[in-house]
């Protein structure tokens, strides 16, 4: 029609109805690479499913329906009973129950389990970020549970369930369960400045709670982990041995050392040392008789991020509670929980990474410009191949993680006592920069709510909270090194075995070694080696594992000083229009 003004032409299609694991090339060849065969033709396949999933129309509709409609909290039903109940949008519910179904609550209870669900989490996130935080905080509550036999009978079968089940009941009534976690006060400071008690009922053995916790994840839960202070350790608060506030914001815990693995590691908190720390208590939402526990949910927090999922302030007021691992020793019964958490800061880290590069490279490569495609210009395609570069090596990293876990031998859990607060320093730090960045390779309609690129950015600084404040995690990483020879002699073999591949790699490695060799006076320089520590890894496992195009990316920009601090200043070779291909998700 003449005079017609509602013509559009050069916009990029929807980025829809393709398998997002199995066009991820970096995290289908990491799971082929870290499972044994036994496993691996299952795993690709149901990885597939949920990637054939996640990048439907439906799912990404659920996704956007979710953050639309974000929870509300009822503390009361119609005839004025205290309920504490949090309503969420029926497309919350349909995301949480495919990520329950996919296993990504179970790694725990498979072969192979955790590089399985780390690279179904990395998926799954990409529909929707809050998702995973109830998945996380699942999936964490397990190895503390295990310190206690009796609650881990009951609970550890619900918690690795495939089955959602939302309705508050008893455990014994249900088919499978969520675990939340209400460790952060709000003084904050750590174990040693909790303040809330615990006074035991001689009638059954249980713990009745009084207390009030700042920030409590997944409030719709099951049941909660949470940290109180019996009688006997009233009297140890202000411990020297714990952090203060070291610069971090509602550290769910903030442990030091917390991501170790294993309970048998020294705690530096001399509190929890000495059995006069806080205890750690599981609180059921639902009491045995069917009776709500005294668990009040006193407002939702309206928090930076994503919108779908809820973060609510809560009240103990007598709430009936499970002793968890012995009195005193409540940190080092979370220790796993909270090494677990971590790793989920860098997995979901990646996963909003991957999408938000999988956005710009789809935009570029259809978005005409003087010349031919945005993807095609030189300075655009340094930009695009710089952001693939990040999110590949944080997909390795992650991948390489999970492997560790799953072997669980001497060696590997020496590296990931190091590598692990490496690790979540560098990739959920670098979360922000690399969304942001996608979301201006869309120029203007990366600013707008539907491109789905708002959601990534909002979400983006929450692993490095939901990992552990930036200075804590550094802080692990030095500290680590200071007293355990053993882990940094696993972290060198590692790397090791990537040397001579690359001399750029190789003058890294030895860079390191004389930054590790004076760490009398580390702390200054925590972030520093920490972000070192991760880097190197990275180019490591990039030169054995990547393809040549992007490992020497990597190093030349990484680890060889050839690129800036901003996003696209790259030296101009061929390899980029070669690393921006094999980021592109669909053809």
């Amino acid at each position: 029609m003449a005079g017609s003004t509602h013509t559009v032409t050069n916009q990029a299609p929807p980025l829809v109805d393709y398998d997002v694991f199995t066009a991820d090339r970096a995290l289908a060849e990491a799971v082929r690479r870290h499972l044994a065969p036994t496993v691996r033709e299952e795993a690709l396949a149901e990885l597939s499913e949920l990637g054939r999933a996640c990048g439907s129309a439906q799912v990404r509709e659920w996704g956007e329906q979710a953050d639309r409609n974000p929870p509300v909290l009822r503390t009361h039903d119609p005839r004025g009973r205290r309920v504490d109940e949090v309503e969420s949008h029926p497309a919350w519910h349909r995301l949480l129950g495919k990520g329950v179904g996919a296993g990504l609550t179970s790694a725990w209870t498979r072969p192979g389990g955790h590089v399985r669900r780390a690279a179904g989490l990395l998926v799954w996130a990409q529909a929707d970020a809050g998702v995973a935080l109830p998945l996380s905080s699942t999936h964490a509550a397990v190895p503390a549970l295990r310190a206690e036999p009796g609650p881990a009978a009951e609970w550890e079968p619900l918690l690795t369930s495939p089955v959602y089940d939302p309705d508050p009941r008893p455990p014994r009534h249900k088919a499978g369960a969520l675990c939340g976690v209400a460790l952060t006060e709000k003084q904050g400071g750590g174990p040693a400045a909790v303040t809330t008690s615990a006074r035991p009922s001689a009638a059954d053995g249980t713990y009745e709670l009084t207390g009030h916790t700042w920030f409590c994840s997944a409030p719709m839960a099951d049941g909660f982990l949470v940290l109180a202070r019996t009688p006997g350790d009233a009297g140890a608060f202000g411990d020297t041995g714990t952090f203060g506030d070291v610069g971090h914001f509602g550290d769910t815990g903030a442990f030091r050392d917390a991501g170790h693995f294993g309970d048998t590691e020294p705690f530096r908190d001399a509190g929890d040392e000495a059995g006069a720390g806080p205890t750690c208590f599981l609180v059921p939402r639902v009491l045995p008789d069917g009776t709500r526990n005294p668990f009040r949910l006193q407002r939702l927090k309206d928090t930076l991020g994503h919108r779908s999922a809820a973060c609510a302030e809560v009240e103990f007021t007598g709430a009936r509670a499970l002793r968890i691992g012995p009195e005193g020793h409540g940190a080092r019964t979370l220790a796993q929980t909270r090494a677990a958490t971590r790793l989920d800061g860098v997995v979901g880290s990646a996963a909003l990474m991957r999408r938000a590069v999988a956005e710009a490279v789809h935009h570029c490569a259809h978005r005409e410009v003087t010349g031919g495609k945005l993807a095609d210009r030189a300075l655009m395609r340094a930009v695009l191949a710089d952001l693939a570069v990040e999110s590949e090596a944080a997909t390795v990293l992650a991948l390489r993680l999970a492997a560790a876990w799953d072997d669980g031998g001497e060696g590997e859990r020496a590296l990931l006592r190091i590598a692990l607060p490496a690790a979540a320093f560098r990739v959920t730090g670098r979360c922000a920069p690399v969304v942001v960045e996608a979301a201006e390779c869309l120029g203007g309609n990366g600013y707008v709510e539907e491109s789905g690129l708002p959601r990534l950015v909002r979400a983006a600084p929450l692993g490095s909270l939901w990992a552990g404040p930036g200075n804590v995690l550094a802080l692990d990483a030095v500290r680590v090194l200071g007293r355990e020879p053993l882990a940094l002699d696993a972290y060198l073999t590692e790397v090791g075995r990537a040397r001579g591949a690359d001399r750029r790699l190789d003058r890294a490695i030895r860079g390191l070694l004389t930054e590790l060799a004076d760490l009398e006076a580390a702390e200054g320089r925590a972030r520093r080696v920490a972000e070192r520590l991760a880097v190197v890894l990275q180019g490591a496992l990039l030169v054995r594992h990547g393809p040549p195009e992007v490992a020497d990316v990597f190093c030349a920009s990484r680890l060889g000083g050839d690129g800036g601090a901003a996003f696209g200043t790259l030296a101009p070779t061929p390899d980029l229009a070669a690393v921006v291909g094999r980021a592109r998700p669909v053809s």
